[in-house]
């Protein structure tokens, strides 16, 4: 479904990406694990459009879509729920939602209509915003934003979901809604690309995992192979 072959990718003169190649399967969760600084958002930027890459390739079933807008990459199936949460804060919490799926609604007449199965399906994963459907979202909480950008990019019906950092800055019991909620979409047959700073947390929902070091893939494997792996235990895990 996602495939990254060679990919190059960074800032200005600064180059973070030399060669990064991974693979998503059609209905998987792969891992992408790795210390600060090691490339995993900037993997993240550059395979859904928000930076260029400056060279390689980003096949979306099928597709290279490399050099896209993201816009255009959106559009073809992929949704971002980037680091940070990055929420319309002055929004409410439900026109956020429907702004993920606007690439596919009326934009004039009938959107809400349209879009009321897809925001039934987000309240009942996440039903806390649906108790907050009308206040604006940078009122909500870490773990509510959080939730929110999870929903926002679900709005898209996306064929590929990238989460990028889903438990940065939330407390234990969130991060472990957040994980629930991960597991589950799983089971739905979801396909998704998790960057995760907690490591553990990650290789327990995915079917396989890779490890990031100075812009490209140090170690690959499954959970259990990682798991395994001195390297990685001593780096992550221990």
């Amino acid at each position: 479904m996602l495939v990254v072959r060679n990919l190059h990718a960074g800032y200005g003169l600064s180059e973070v990406l030399v060669g990064t190649s991974l693979e998503v399967k059609a209905g998987t969760v792969v891992a992408l694990i790795g210390a600060n600084g090691a490339g995993k958002t900037t993997t993240m930027r550059a395979v859904s459009g928000l930076l260029r890459p400056s060279k390689g390739e980003v096949i979306l079933d099928g597709t290279p879509v490399q050099g896209m807008e993201a816009s255009q990459i959106a559009q073809m199936g992929l949704a971002h729920s980037p680091e940070g949460r990055k929420v319309f804060g002055p929004l409410s919490t439900e026109d956020n939602l429907l702004l993920g799926a606007y690439r596919r609604l009326p934009h004039f007449v009938g959107f809400h209509a349209k879009a009321a199965d897809d925001l039934e399906r987000v309240y009942e994963l996440f039903p806390r915003l649906k108790e907050r459907r009308k206040q604006p979202a940078g009122t909500l909480s870490g773990g509510e934003q959080q939730m929110l950008a999870i929903g926002r990019a679900l709005m898209a019906r996306p064929k590929v979901m990238l989460l990028d950092e889903p438990s940065m800055g939330l407390a234990p019991v969130i991060v472990q809604e957040v994980f629930r909620t991960i597991a589950r979409l799983k089971a739905e047959g979801m396909t998704m690309l998790l960057v995760e700073q907690f490591a553990r947390a990650a290789l327990q929902v995915a079917d396989y995992a890779y490890v990031m070091e100075r812009g490209t893939i140090a170690i690959e494997g499954t959970p259990d192979e990682l798991r395994a792996h001195e390297r990685v235990v001593a780096a992550y895990l221990g």
